[in-house]
């Protein structure tokens, strides 16, 4: 009989579980992403960090050779041109380990999101 390992509870299990080499970029990350989301909750969603107001703005999670980042398929759409150097998907964008973080970037697309989900939970008010 295998054991499974413990699945992180907190987020500084999450980053203290991560490859070493990712542990120094999820902080940078998660910093990065405070400052843009003041006020957003932070939490771990499908087994990645999440920061949610209403609704989830953003998740990240580390694997062996990237981060990993999921801003919805919008916030991807509206940054294609600043992302063409980097492997993305309809809601995923790979920040390779072996190179600085865009942080600037990753700035701009969280607070794309906060704005986003204000616009869009405003609709919805009465």
């Amino acid at each position: 009989m295998t054991s499974k390992k413990a699945q992180p509870k907190t987020i500084t299990e999450y980053i203290n579980a991560a490859p070493k080499g990712a542990r120094k970029k999820l902080r940078e990350t998660l910093a990065c992403i405070r400052a843009a989301a003041p006020g957003a909750r932070e939490s771990l969603k499908w087994g990645m960090l999440a920061f949610s107001y209403r609704r989830i703005l953003v998740t990240f999670a580390a694997f062996e050779r990237h981060i990993g980042f999921y801003p919805t398929p919008s916030a991807v759409r509206a940054f294609a041109k600043d992302l063409s150097k980097f492997s993305t998907a309809s809601s995923s964008i790979r920040f390779p380990l072996d190179k600085p973080l865009p942080l600037p970037l990753i700035r701009k697309i969280t607070a794309f999101r906060v704005r986003e989900s204000i616009e869009e939970d405003g609709k919805w008010k009465t």
